[in-house]
């Protein structure tokens, strides 16, 4: 096929540019240049999706099998890609979210649960992101002239992961020593490594599927004690991890999510957001490799980066300082004896 990527030299865009070359496929990717070096073997155009000039010019005498957006966070913008492609491609994917689905993560969602209310014109000021990538896929889905893939994608992880949560896990647990290990090691996650997500949309483009997945791993089959468990294997730090409860944490101001990655109290509010029922996917061939495959090639990757180097991208904001981690487990144990 040929296939256009709307970003692709980032993270989850970048592991679509290579599963599709490894397959045969010729790519196109449009970006600015920002998020990192072009995979060897494409077709770069330059241009910003905020430019009408710019989506023309990618547009003029051109066409593709299949359009994969994976940087689409503006209703509004991601309307103007879709009228400049409209026409110019058989399939429109489009990588949404899970935070897109009405009512997640309080509510249980199931894979027909319709997208948060957001207008397809929508601007960056208009709602959250999980509201803004509901509006993104009205945008797709009523502006398209052709079939759109939806892609609902939960918490993705892998190599070149720009969010820092794995990396920063790893960046910290190969320092060793006692690390704060945070709430109940038997909590649930559910985790897809970014190839993985690659390897399904490429499997559905190829059939020419339409209609709206949500993709994650297997609910109830990963806790976070086998993922620290496992990022202390990849790294060979032989740090020693110490579990340390919610409430304390919550008393002592550790962030969740942010400070300590994937990390938060038991609240009502997320309740489901490690349950998201992936029964579509699975029969339509999502395959998830093992968690520890996944953790030990973002450490291959990372370890080639020098640490203080390690800005992960664009996105990292997460990690807990060392003084505040220190100060936590000082109190925990204090507390202990």
């Amino acid at each position: 096929m040929n296939i256009l990527v709307i970003g692709g030299s980032g993270f989850a865009g970048r592991a679509v540019v290579e599963a599709a070359l490894a397959r045969g496929h010729e790519v196109t990717t449009f970006n600015r240049g920002r998020s990192g070096a072009d995979v060897p073997g494409v077709e770069a155009v330059r241009g910003d999706r905020e430019s009408r000039a710019d989506l023309e010019r990618l547009a003029e005498g051109r066409s593709w099998d299949v359009v994969v957006d994976t940087c689409g966070y503006v209703p509004r913008v991601v309307g103007e890609s879709v009228r400049a492609l409209s026409g110019r491609a058989g399939l429109y994917a489009f990588v949404s979210s899970v935070s897109a689905v009405d009512g997640f993560p309080a509510k249980p969602v199931t894979e027909e649960s319709e997208g948060w209310a957001c207008a397809p014109d929508a601007g960056p000021d208009d709602g959250d992101y999980g509201v803004l990538k509901a509006g993104c896929e009205r945008a797709v889905e009523q502006g398209f002239d052709g079939d759109v893939l939806i892609v609902r994608p939960g918490v993705i992880l892998g190599p070149h992961e720009d969010v820092a949560r794995l990396p920063w896990w790893l960046t910290r647990i190969s320092r060793g020593g006692k690390v704060l290990a945070p709430g109940d090691p038997s909590a649930p996650l559910q985790l897809i490594d970014a190839r993985d997500l690659a390897a399904f949309i490429l499997d559905q483009a190829e059939r020419g599927t339409t209609g709206s997945f949500l993709v994650a791993g297997p609910a109830g089959e990963i806790t976070y004690g086998e993922w620290l468990d496992a990022c202390v294997a990849a790294t060979g730090s032989g740090a020693e991890l110490v579990w340390v409860d919610d409430a304390f944490l919550v008393e002592h101001e550790a962030g969740a999510f942010v400070e300590l990655p994937l990390w938060s109290p038991p609240a009502e509010a997320r309740d489901n957001f490690w349950g998201v029922p992936t029964g579509r996917a699975v029969a339509a061939g999502l395959r998830i490799r093992p968690l520890a495959e996944t953790v030990r090639d973002t450490w291959a990757w990372l370890r080639e980066i020098p640490e203080d180097r390690r800005n992960y991208g664009t996105h990292n904001r997460h990690g807990m300082a060392p003084e505040k981690e220190a100060a936590i487990l000082a109190a925990w144990e204090a507390r202990s004896m």
